[in-house]
């Protein structure tokens, strides 16, 4: 391979200007953080959570920076850590098709305690937020051409860690390319497609991307060098063409419901049919479930975790047909012995529509087809899921996710408090943020 250091990307995570950034970008910069602190505020209550607690406890040093959701403090690494394992415990954070990964959780831990540990203002966040999506996504997408392997979140967000983080920090540029040839190198290379088969804590590998990265930043500061990164290559540096003038960001997908995005389609046609047809499922006799392949791969397994629920298809369909939507109580650990549903997921049939294959990733389509008691069968019309790109989501499409995802988990008064703070780009700093969201007062769980 041929590599040629232009500084290209450096310059772009060094140099860019909260205050030149187009306006439907900066909406879109405070959208995925109200988005991610949803994910974070939710994800602290998840044992994912607990798990990054009790190995930070052991692991990592105490210190000044905060964690969402806990009053426990640690150093830069350990409070990364915690929050790398919380941003994606319930999978309902942002994704990319491109990738097929999920940037915001694969970075939002290491650069929150960053910009918590040098208390920084939320503008200077937003800044550093925007850079990581786009070393992200762009590195992601090198990552598996190079491969030509399905790798996942936690590979391309140490990258994410060293652009954002770096740029917090107030690196040159030649210790951000520095940390972005030890972060890619150093990735852990998750083979995202297995979890999907085999559901875990692994998931999408964040945690541990989380920790590559910070521990990049870190070595970086030490002393440690590394030599050349994939967007240096003649081969794959055409991924930053457009850099600076077309926002990755604004070609992300956001996630109403806490699971895999591959079943998504599949609850949209089953709520589709219900509400048309104004039945319940009493009614239901069996279903199948038409879709592509990679979909059909998930687990149909009756869910004894959280994370079997969320990496599974025929669960997420079976409750949507029970209670009529997917949410958060049906991921709880309360929630998955309901007899209903599990009787339920006896009922349905997936199968495999070429058609519908040849499209993804570019697009996820599926149609379901219900055959009731009475003997009417029912089909759906195809459906791609909801918050697509194409579909524009905007601030105040997350804002009404972010109210129903945490309603149970904080108060009203906190939740106005993020909202108005991010919709008004309100010139406060990070601490006050987190220090506010961290209150007792304001839990619920």
């Amino acid at each position: 391979m041929n590599f040629s250091t232009d500084y290209r990307l450096e310059n772009f995570i060094l140099n860019t200007s909260w205050e030149d950034v187009p306006s439907e970008v900066k909406e879109r910069v405070r959208g995925c953080l109200l988005d991610l602190f949803g994910a974070l505020t939710v994800g602290s209550r998840s044992a994912q959570f607990d798990a990054g607690l009790r190995l930070a406890e052991k692991a990592f040093k105490k210190g000044d920076v905060a964690v969402v959701g806990t009053d426990e403090k640690f150093d830069f690494l350990g409070a990364s850590a915690v929050m790398g394992h919380s941003s994606n415990a319930y999978d309902i954070d942002d994704g990319h098709n491109l990738t097929r990964a999920h940037p915001g959780t694969s970075f939002i831990g290491a650069v929150l305690a960053a910009a918590y540990e040098k208390d920084i203002l939320l503008t200077d966040l937003y800044a550093a937020m925007l850079v990581a999506y786009e070393t992200t996504i762009r590195s992601g997408a090198a990552i598996m051409e190079f491969y030509n392997f399905p790798h996942s979140s936690g590979t391309f967000g140490a990258v994410g860690i060293g652009a954002g983080v770096g740029r917090i920090y107030g690196f040159t540029k030649e210790q951000m390319n520095n940390v972005l040839s030890v972060a890619e190198f150093n990735a852990p290379l998750v083979p995202g497609a297995r979890s999907v088969e085999y559901p875990s804590m692994n998931k999408d590998g964040v945690p541990f991307g989380v920790m590559v990265g910070a521990l990049s930043v870190l070595e970086t500061l030490a002393g440690f060098t590394g030599n050349k990164n994939l967007l240096e290559s003649d081969e794959h540096k055409h991924f930053l063409d457009g850099l600076g003038e077309s926002y990755e960001i604004m070609n992300l997908y956001f996630k109403p419901y806490p699971c895999c995005r591959w079943a998504h389609p599949a609850i949209d046609a089953i709520k589709y049919l219900m509400s048309e047809n104004k039945i319940t499922s009493d009614n239901v006799e069996r279903v199948e479930i038409e879709t592509f392949e990679r979909a059909t791969m998930l687990s149909k397994i009756v869910p004894k975790t959280s994370d079997e629920a969320q990496y599974n298809i025929a669960y997420p369909v079976a409750a949507t047909i029970v209670h009529g939507d997917f949410g958060m109580q049906e991921v709880s650990e309360e929630g998955l012995n309901d007899p209903k549903v599990i009787e339920m997921m006896g009922k349905l049939v997936f199968s495999c529509d070429d058609s519908l294959t040849k499209q993804f990733p570019a697009k996820r389509i599926c149609r379901a087809i219900m055959t009731l008691k009475d003997g009417r069968v029912l089909r759906s019309p195809d459906f791609e899921p909801t918050g697509e790109a194409k579909d524009g989501v905007d601030f105040e499409w997350l804002k009404d996710k972010f109210y129903r995802i945490t309603a149970p988990v904080i108060d009203k008064s906190c939740q106005d408090y993020i909202v108005n703070a991010l919709r008004d780009e309100k010139p406060i700093r990070v601490r006050t943020l987190i220090d506010e969201l961290n209150k007792k007062e304001h839990w619920k769980l």
